[in-house]
């Protein structure tokens, strides 16, 4: 099969790239059922090495010992191997990871934190052969938990979380102001003219970020007169079932202008015969892939990166390793960017 790569063996198998180019060397970190499993399937894929390639990467390893290495770990905590490349807004972070780490004079090696033949203390001997001590953490959107086997791995290393909140353990992380960004979305909307904006949210990604982007629409309403405070609608997974929820909200309190995460909403407007801006406005509070179009919050993820790369190093500086006593957080700032979902303006404010 022309094109074939370790990365679609990786696929194939439902494990890390590194644990592939592992296995293809033969390395003792990986066990022998899973080092035959590999190379059977990189056997039926057709995969060849590159014989000048594998023999610089030789070189460079004798010349470089692992152990020497200025590395940090970057762990794809998310339910998909891909993440890293597939989903929407992961791959924002993981460019600022990236870039950071190349600035400062670090290489990243990466892992998936649910790849099958990966636990706590088989990571840390992974870790300690290669020189890790310090971790970035990326991709958890469906909960703010960090799987129980790996307690030992955060017990013995610096770990710095992207996007979230961890609970259970709680860490130190980067992630952007979901507070303050929304409180800058409901400002541009009313100084666009739009006077009865509401937020349509599923309900479990607010709870996520404990509250924050709710609790920030409340804020905002506090500017508004009492009658143009609609009540946010957090029953999105629901209503992909069940259309008719987002209907009876919206007919009873049909608001101007819609704040949400959500593409699906433009299209339960459209259902309903409204489209965005002739009847509402949309506002997306994280513009990504797919929102080339819409007036929105660019929560800037790359720069979340960048800046847990940076708190991970200071965290190394200070020898701060384990589970901290009291556990830091960044908050980069959201940016305002126009677009075509909003009307350029109603009225005078």
């Amino acid at each position: 099969m022309p094109g074939v790569t370790m990365s679609t063996i990786a696929v194939r198998a439902g494990v890390s790239k590194n644990t592939v180019s592992l296995a293809l060397r033969h390395d003792p970190q990986i066990p022998p059922h899973t080092r035959r499993r590999i190379e059977k399937i990189a056997h039926e894929l057709g995969y060849a090495k590159n014989p000048v390639v594998a023999q610089l990467m030789t070189e460079l390893r004798k010349a470089h010992p692992a152990g020497h290495r200025r590395t940090l770990a970057l762990i794809n905590a998310n339910q998909s191997a891909r993440a890293f490349t597939s989903h929407p807004t992961i791959p924002a972070y993981v460019e600022g990871c990236r870039r950071r780490a190349v600035q400062l004079g670090y290489t990243l090696d990466e892992f998936w934190l649910h790849e099958p033949e990966l636990y706590g203390e088989r990571f840390n001997r992974i870790l300690r052969a290669r020189g890790i001590r310090g971790l970035i953490v990326v991709g958890l959107m469906n909960e703010n938990r960090l799987p129980p086997r790996f307690s030992v791995t955060w017990q013995n290393h610096a770990v710095v979380v992207t996007g979230v909140r961890t609970r259970e353990p709680t860490l130190s992380f980067a992630c952007v102001d979901h507070h303050a960004l929304v409180i800058e979305a409901m400002e541009q909307a009313r100084l666009l003219g739009y006077r009865r904006p509401a937020l349509v949210l599923e309900d479990s990604i607010d709870r996520l970020v404990d509250r924050r982007f709710s609790s920030g629409f409340w804020t905002g309403q506090l500017a508004l007169e009492p009658t143009g405070r609609v009540p946010a609608y957090l029953e999105v997974e629901a209503t992909r079932a069940e259309p008719a929820r987002f209907a009876r909200w919206w007919g009873a309190h049909r608001p101007d202008c819609i704040l949400t995460l959500h593409t699906v909403v433009a299209e339960w407007l459209e259902a309903a015969g409204l489209r965005a801006p002739r009847d509402v406005g949309l506002i997306q509070l994280e513009l990504r892939r797919g929102c080339e179009d819409w007036a929105g919050m660019d929560q800037h993820n790359d720069l979340t990166g960048e800046a847990a790369v940076d708190m991970l190093l200071a965290l190394l500086h200070n020898a701060e390793i384990g589970l901290p006593s009291a556990p830091r957080a960044t908050l980069v700032g959201a940016s305002w960017l126009p677009g075509k979902t909003v009307l350029p303006q109603i009225r005078a404010d």
